[in-house]
Parts: structure tokens; sequence; C-alpha cells
């Protein structure tokens, strides 16, 4: 079972650190007051660069995301600044009420939020809460108009923070975390770039507007994860809980909904694109026009090409259980029988 473990690490590129690797985890308060009195990231939009995730936060808030099902879920995260990195050791849900499209805390989760901080105070724990993840199930790791307004409220009162997007069907589907973090830029910064062009995304058409009118308000920052000695003894606890639940599921029945969800919108892509080239087959050729669908037309073959690349790796997968518990049982049942035992004298 240690194999399918070790598959989920290396698919997430969770690292252990230095042969001090627990040290991330040391937090020094001094330390601390002296970064956040300095506010070195005041002057510079684009201070924080990197973060990196404890392999068990990154669990926790999958888990969490998953949990929600088609509605958006939020928490907090804990940890500290190094440099220009956040480092996030802990991740806890808030009490909150997600809809398909939002989610906004209330009082009650900021009452459960100062709470839980002082709570894990007395006991010892003084890492800070350094930001909020929340889930876009099925619409990939952007921000939205209400996120971008949630993010820059909390850099203007608690920063140095964080908003770090999961989206748990496309994690089921590729069976790697689909996780993106943001950072704001201030009101009246214009950025020579937009942060949401980092990379392509599949956006579906009903978030396209809001994906676009938006991007250029905020950068993602580059993830790594990483694992110290406590985190490898509490996954191997969990793996040895969950090992079986995890090696019988497929993402192909987990997953059924979204990627139908997947193959409507791109027949809705398909079905503009091709409007998109009648109208341009009245126009002169290399205008804007033609330029725009050959746009739509390569979004939609490299949508198409993304469907087809999941549901490979989910057929695969299937195969490949199937092959080597099969095969197993098989190499059991074809064992030779044990030779008679004589009785002769």
């Amino acid at each position: 079972m240690d194999t399918a473990f070790k598959t989920w690490e290396l698919d997430n590129n969770i690292k252990l650190v230095d042969p001090e690797r627990d040290a991330l985890y040391t937090y020094d308060v001094a330390e601390q007051k002296a970064v956040n009195d300095g506010k070195p990231w005041k002057g510079e939009p684009h201070y924080f660069k990197n973060v990196r995730i404890s392999a068990v936060a990154l669990l926790k808030m999958v888990m969490h995301a998953r949990s929600g099902g088609s509605l958006e879920i939020m928490g907090l995260m804990q940890g500290k600044i190094s440099g220009d990195t956040f480092i996030v050791t802990d991740a806890f849900r808030l009490p909150v009420e997600g809809t398909e499209t939002r989610v906004n805390a209330q009082d009650e989760a900021n009452e459960y939020m100062v709470a839980y901080l002082q709570a894990c105070r007395d006991q010892g724990k003084l890492e800070n809460a350094v930001g909020w993840y929340h889930s876009h199930p099925g619409y990939g790791c952007w921000l939205s108009g209400i996120d971008v307004s949630t993010q820059a409220t909390q850099q203007t009162f608690s920063d140095p923070f964080l908003a770090v997007v999961i989206d748990p069907d496309r994690t089921i589907s590729a069976g790697k975390v689909e996780i993106g973090a943001f950072r704001t830029y201030p009101e009246d910064y214009k950025p020579a770039n937009s942060g949401a062009d980092d990379g392509y995304q599949t956006i579906p058409l009903a978030k396209i507007e809001d994906f676009g009118a938006h991007s250029s308000r905020y950068y993602s920052l580059e993830v790594s994860h990483f694992k110290s000695s406590l985190d490898t003894h509490l996954l191997e606890l969990l793996w040895n809980k969950y090992w079986v639940q995890t090696l019988s599921q497929s993402p192909l029945f987990t997953n059924r909904e979204y990627s139908s969800k997947q193959m409507l919108d791109l027949s809705s892509k398909i079905r503009e694109a091709a409007s998109s080239v009648a109208r341009a087959g009245r126009t002169p050729v290399g205008t804007h026009v033609n330029k725009a669908v050959d746009e739509k037309m390569d979004k939609a073959v490299r949508d198409g090409n993304k469907i087809a690349g999941e549901e490979l790796t989910g057929l695969m997968a299937g195969e490949i259980k199937a092959k080597l518990f099969n095969g197993l049982g098989e190499a059991g049942q074809k064992q030779d029988p044990p030779a008679a035992v004589s009785t002769e004298t």
C-alpha cells in the first residue's frame, strides 16, 4: 500500500525539506513581530512570490473542499512568513454557509476564528493566521469579484494575508491537487500583465465573464509542498485507515456529475465557435474577427483534450487496479496444492 501513498506524494510534488526539516515548524515570536513591524511588502506589490504548504495542511484543505460537494467551503490557514514566502503549517475549517457561486464569513465564523486561534495559543501553538482558503467546485482556481473584494479587505487590515483556491472536482479527475494561491494589487496599481494569464485553464462559459473582469486585480504565487516527520506519521495513520476506500474508488464514478458538466460546457463552447465560424465566413481574411474565431476554436480543442485526458487517466487507473489485484488473485489460485503426505512406512 506504500506504493499508492508514494504516488500521491509524487503527483503533488510533496518533498521532504532539508535534514532540519522540522525547523519550518519553529515559530520565533520576535522574528515574526519584526517582519510585521517592518512590512517590507508595502512598497512592492509583487513582494510575495511563493507559498509552501505542509502535506497535512494540504490534505485537510482538500478533504474539506471535497466534503462541500457542489457548494463552496471556507477555512483559514496558519503559519508564518519567511522572506518572500508564506509557510503554511496547518489549516482549519470555518462554520460558514456556502452556495454554488460564493462563500462569505459572517459574525459566527469570525467569533469561531478568534476563539480557535486563542485556543491554539493557550496550547502553545503560536502561528498566526496567514490566509484563507475556499473551494471552486469544478470551475478552476482563480479569484471572482467577491473573492477579490474579500482578499483586498484582508490585505488592508490583516496583512500579510494570502488567498488559496482549491478545485475538488478537478483534483479527483486529475489525481493531483488543483490549487492556486493569490494576492491582490493595491487599488491604484496597474499591472503590466494579468495574474490570471500565468497559465491556461478551462473556465466554464457561465464563469468566463467574472474570470476576465477581475483578472488584472491580482497575481498568483508559486505553490510547493513539504512534510515534516510529524506529517509523515500522520499521513501514514490516515493511509492505514482509508487505503481500502482509496484504492476501491474510481474518478470516473466518483466524479460523474463533474464530467457530465464538463461535456455539456464543451458542447456549448463548440456551438458558439461554430456560430462564430459561420459569421467569420462573411468577413475578410485576417481581420480581428477571424483571430477571435481562431482563439475560440483553439480553446475548445484544448478543453476537449483536457477532458479526454482526464477520462483516459481514469480508465487507465481502473485497468491497472484490475490487472494488479486480479492478477494477484489468479496467482494465488494457480499455486499447486501441497503434495499429499505419505503414510507408508
